[in-house]
């Protein structure tokens, strides 16, 4: 094997992304290394670099899917040969090495889970982020029941951006808790999200949206998750009545209990924790928690199981929309940046 391998990484300026020779990594005791088949495209990926806040030589890119080619000493859960998909930790500024978007990846092992074999790689390729947030947000931090464990009294949840690719997860897995689902999107989505277990969607579009959830719940919602960040609504929406939870996956733009000052927040969440390794976000040292380590490997694998009984299905890909390979996902990038990707993933094979 090369000593080196093509990635998309940092360039000198620390502004723009390039493909460059970087190094593939001898394997740690508890990673594999992976060949990679397709890469999956999301807003962190360009944000961080956007933000100036990587330093050149970084490797980017969370999603992906492969093939295993090294097994770590201590990994038992994998064998070479598996089609595998899961968490990289890209953008990782205590190691630049890490990250999705090359054609090897040296991915830690608890982090990953066999892709079901009614999935290709190209659908693999567009969960393992969308799988994490949700996880932590549902479930760590709104404490919402688990799939399989369905509440004992059915109450509603607002899923505001139902039809983003985490949305689209968060659907699935607030349905498989038993619970009525909601859901925020636009009016050409409703099928889309009806046929995945919305119960009920609403235009994000309309001046009443949030007033119109509220009416639908007869002022009973007590819990909604943002994922595009939109406070309005979601304060709009959860009941003025009695005390409500909100979660929210991007840094908020107002203060939701200004809005509604019964609603408590349960944070904002990231997936960089699910790595359990310190990291850096914004200019700020974030310590590794091994409990995130621990929820997001048992939710992954959780997850698996549903995406092998067809419980959860993956968003629908869109393949080298921009020409395929990593040139291909740098274009892709400037699409999403642009804010041109609806009810979709764009995907890239290699």
């Amino acid at each position: 094997m090369a000593a080196t391998a093509k990635a998309i990484v940092v360039a000198p300026d620390e502004k723009t992304i390039i493909v460059a020779d970087a190094p593939i990594p001898q394997v740690r005791d508890e990673y594999v290394l992976v060949k990679v088949h397709a890469v999956a495209l999301n807003p962190a990926d360009w944000k961080r670099v956007s933000w100036g806040e990587l330093d050149a030589g970084t490797k980017i890119g969370l999603d992906y899917s492969g093939v295993v080619e090294k097994v770590g000493a201590k990994v038992t859960k994998f064998k070479i040969g598996d089609r595998i998909t899961g968490f990289a930790h890209g953008s990782d500024r205590t190691n630049h090495n890490n990250g999705g978007f090359g054609e090897y990846n040296e991915v830690k092992a608890v982090l990953q889970i066999k892709i079901p074999d009614n999935l290709s790689f190209e659908q693999a390729a567009t969960l393992p982020v969308g799988v994490i947030t949700c996880g932590q947000g549902l479930y760590k931090s709104l404490k919402l029941p688990l799939p399989g464990s369905p509440a004992d009294e059915v109450f509603p949840i607002l899923i505001h951006g139902g039809s983003t690719a985490t949305g689209v997860l968060a659907i699935q897995y607030a349905k498989a808790s038993g619970l009525t689902v909601i859901a925020t999107a636009s009016a050409s989505n409703f099928d889309y999200l009806k046929a995945l277990g919305a119960d009920a969607v609403f235009d994000y579009r309309s001046p009443t949206c949030g007033s119109d959830i509220r009416a639908f719940t007869k002022n009973k919602l007590r819990y909604a998750w943002d994922t595009v960040s939109g406070e309005a609504i979601c304060a709009a929406a959860l009941s003025d009545a009695e005390p409500s939870m909100y979660g929210i996956i991007n840094r908020p733009s107002e203060d939701i209990k200004k809005l509604n000052p019964l609603v408590s927040e349960a944070g904002m969440t990231l997936a960089y924790d699910a790595s359990g390794e310190d990291h850096i976000v914004r200019g700020r040292a974030v310590s590794g928690k091994q409990d995130e380590l621990d929820f997001a490997s048992m939710f992954l694998e959780l997850s698996r199981k549903m995406i092998e009984n067809s419980t959860l299905i993956p968003i629908n890909p869109t393949v080298n929309s921009t020409g395929s390979g990593l040139e291909g996902a740098i274009k892709g990038l400037e699409v999403l940046k642009a804010g041109k990707v609806r009810a979709t993933k764009l995907v890239y094979t290699l």
